[in-house]
């Protein structure tokens, strides 16, 4: 019954900004950690930030001070906006929720590519 699917991902060039966003379904929101995590090509899936329903937020060192995750349990939707984008960044974003801490759901992914 848990849904999760990303959408804004795309090609932007280095320096550039790209927000996306994660519209999350059958799941009681605020009993809900989420996240993003990203898998670029040969590479294992890293965790990227996470907010829980208190809206306290990690973030992944390569990321910080760049990167901004939020939510909006009414709208039912987390969101990753990425600014001052770097090619390294470049990898498909896959959403996360942890249901209670114990049940966990994937997203089907969103392609970002920085490229000039």
């Amino acid at each position: 019954q848990v849904e999760l699917v990303e959408s804004g991902g795309g090609l932007v060039q280095p320096g550039g900004s790209l927000g996306l966003s994660c519209a999350a379904s059958g799941t009681i929101l605020s009993l809900t950690n989420l996240g993003w995590y990203r898998q670029a090509p040969g590479k294992e899936r890293e965790m990227v930030a996470t907010i829980t329903g208190g809206g306290s937020t990690k973030y992944a060192d390569s990321v910080k001070g760049r990167f901004t995750i939020s939510r909006d349990n009414a709208k039912r939707t987390v969101y990753l906006q990425m600014n001052s984008l770097k090619p390294e960044d470049t990898a498909i974003y896959y959403c996360h929720a942890d249901l209670l801490g114990n049940f966990k759901y994937w997203g089907q992914g969103t392609q970002v590519t920085v490229s000039s």
